[in-house]
């Protein structure tokens, strides 16, 4: 009887550790008998498939019955609360001191694991200080703790305090700075690390790279990536993988595709990170191809090319693929669903982006911050209003994010008193306003001319919300003046400004473009100056060519458009798009397709009648 116990057992821990679930349930379910081993294997089963709820469920099963739970039992529970079921994992410690078990290692272990990944660092603290013994895993399981709520002058004070500072240790330090783009510690605890002669591994150089592609200089990329060759590391798919990342992430086509040369092994991770690169330098086709060639494709492997799609101004791909992987059964998540409507926003596709919030709705993501602002944005560039407010007030927890992008909403559809009004709600929200959102207030009032409430917003920045001007706000303010006619009052403001060159450009191209709205020819000096700053900019030479055009000087404006050829510039060639029957037809200027240049020409003919006959088309519905 025992042995026949022990068979399925090991029977449904082997099933759980392959994936079928069910079966292992179902054997589980027809034993006779279950002692605590039994239960744990399958406890460990829902654990490693990620089937959390359905692990807690056993586990008040198993207290409900005669079996009692050992430490194997709690450590197992307690980490899968980590990070997602504090109140549960603080009933479990509660079982366990009432159970004896608080002064097992193992568990004590756990529960710093869990209260860390649940960023109540105080109990994580209070149960290390308490434990009488602690190894390594205590240690580092604290500093997480630690580095996860970003407390890392705590988290310093750790590993300086650890009596072995094991190499766990260091990555979890360099990773935690990584996430938060601090190159310069992650590069200083690499030096330490070395020094101490703590050999750094696969997840060290990983969480480097990755802390490289967030800044702006790739010296520090290079680097690592020397290192990582030197010291053999190239070799690792994990290390592969980011170092692909890094390049990409610069637009580094031929430091990409060495990087994938390089892969020995390719992981599915690795055929992701294959397809997201291509696509970021631009080369779809071999994104395509790398997509068609991969064994296996998840929703990471979709979303990529939905993305890349995107990006690259290919709506209508962007949006078949979403389709295409709604239909081979895979469930997208919430990035998606912000792809996807990304894709529909660029393309003011309203059709397809109802059908995607349909779908977002039936999966439960409509509420999730990242897609409830993609769908703010995705109606309000539609033109539906109504819509992208319905959106922003479903959005169960609001961040900055969504609240800059419903003002940018209003502002963009006049509704002045409406967007305005925004800062006063997100502060009693609790939210504090960005540069970002008096950028949009600041568009709104000079979209409105509201000058005066525009200058009162500006002095604001600084004064009550200690956030100063940039370039954008500064270039605001100029286009708000020289909109209302206060061209001087405009040049002053900008020249208060000219301490960078960028600040500069901006503020002189919103000047320029108000001198071109007024036809004031005094603006050509704006152009000429502009054209110094950045020859290679088209809206300088157009600008100042219609300047010159509009007062009469043609020979002036046909000098503007030779040197305009000369240095290479092409003006971009005006496009518009129509969507009927969620089909989406683009017309760019001297490109009109010749499928439809025919209805084009009967439709501007039947115009140009209504225009010129108005009283025959009233007399002709009259007699119809």
């Amino acid at each position: 009887m025992r042995s026949h116990l022990i068979q399925v057992t090991t029977r449904i821990a082997v099933l759980g550790k392959s994936g079928r679930i069910s079966c292992a349930r179902q054997l589980f379910d027809e034993m006779p008998q279950r002692d605590t081993v039994a239960w744990n294997a399958m406890l460990t089963g829902y654990c490693h498939l990620g089937l959390h709820q359905d692990a807690l469920s056993l586990l008040q099963c198993m207290r409900i019955s005669n079996v009692k739970p050992d430490h194997f039992t709690f450590a197992t529970a307690l980490s899968v609360c980590a990070g997602k079921d504090l109140q549960f994992g603080q009933k479990l410690h509660a079982l366990v001191t009432v159970s004896g078990y608080n002064s097992s290692l193992p568990i004590n272990n756990a529960l710093i694991d869990m209260y860390g990944k649940c960023s109540t660092v105080e109990n994580a603290n209070r149960v290390f200080e308490e434990m009488s013994f602690r190894n390594e895993v205590s240690w580092c399981s604290l500093l997480f703790a630690y580095v996860n709520v970003r407390v890392f002058d705590v988290a310093n004070s750790i590993l300086c305090a650890m009596p072995k500072r094991v190499v766990i240790a260091w990555n979890t330090m360099i990773a935690g700075y990584s996430k938060m783009g601090r190159m310069e510690f992650c590069m200083d605890l690499f030096k330490k690390m070395l020094e101490d002669l703590c050999s750094p591994d696969k997840w060290t150089l990983s969480a480097l790279m990755n802390a490289c592609a967030e800044t702006s200089e790739c010296c520090y990329g290079c680097m690592v990536h020397g290192f990582i060759i030197r010291s053999g590391w190239n070799s690792a798919v994990e290390v592969s993988n980011s170092v692909v990342s890094f390049y990409s992430s610069f637009g580094d086509e031929n430091g990409v595709l060495k990087a994938v040369e390089s892969i020995e092994i390719l992981s599915q991770v690795s055929w992701n990170v294959i397809i997201d690169a291509q696509m970021k330098i631009g080369n779809i086709d071999e994104a395509c191809l790398a997509f068609q060639q991969a064994p296996e494709k998840n929703f990471v492997s979709w979303t990529s090319m939905i993305a890349g799609y995107a990006r690259h101004g290919h709506a209508e791909h962007s949006i078949m693929f979403f389709i295409d992987m709604m239909r081979g059964g895979l469930l997208p998540d919430d990035f998606t669903f912000g792809a996807v409507l990304h894709a529909c926003s660029n393309m003011a596709m309203l059709g397809h982006g109802r059908m995607v919030h349909c779908c977002a709705i039936q999966f439960g993501f409509y509420a999730y911050a990242y897609v409830g602002n993609g769908l703010v944005n995705m109606y309000a560039k539609c033109g539906d209003i109504e819509g992208s407010c319905m959106a922003f007030s479903d959005v169960y927890e609001k961040d900055l994010i969504s609240w800059n992008t419903k003002l940018f909403a209003l502002g963009l559809h006049g509704h002045c008193s409406q967007a305005l009004q925004i800062l006063e709600e997100m502060v009693a929200y609790g939210m504090k306003p960005d540069k970002v959102t008096f950028i949009g207030l600041l568009m709104t009032c000079s979209h409105l001319g509201l000058i005066e409430k525009g200058l009162v917003l500006f002095e604001s920045m600084s004064s009550k919300y200690k956030l100063y001007p940039e370039t954008d706000h500064v270039a605001c303010i100029v286009d708000m003046l020289a909109r209302g006619g206060k061209l001087e009052e405009a040049r002053e403001l900008a020249n208060m400004y000219l301490g960078k060159n960028s600040v500069e450009v901006s503020s002189v191209e919103a000047l320029l473009g108000s001198y071109s709205t007024q036809g004031d020819i005094t603006g050509t000096e704006l152009g000429e100056q502009l054209q110094n700053l950045k020859p290679y900019n088209e809206m300088s030479y157009v600008v100042l060519s219609n300047l010159y055009s509009a007062s009469g000087q043609w020979k002036e404006a046909e000098i503007v458009r030779r040197v305009m050829a000369d240095q290479g510039v092409k003006k971009m060639p005006g496009c518009s798009w129509i969507e009927v029957r969620n089909e989406v037809t683009a017309f760019v200027a001297g490109r009109l397709q010749s499928s439809f240049m025919d209805e084009v020409y009967k439709m501007l003919h039947v115009l140009e009648s209504e225009i010129r006959y108005p009283w025959f088309i009233h007399f002709w519905d009259g007699i119809t």
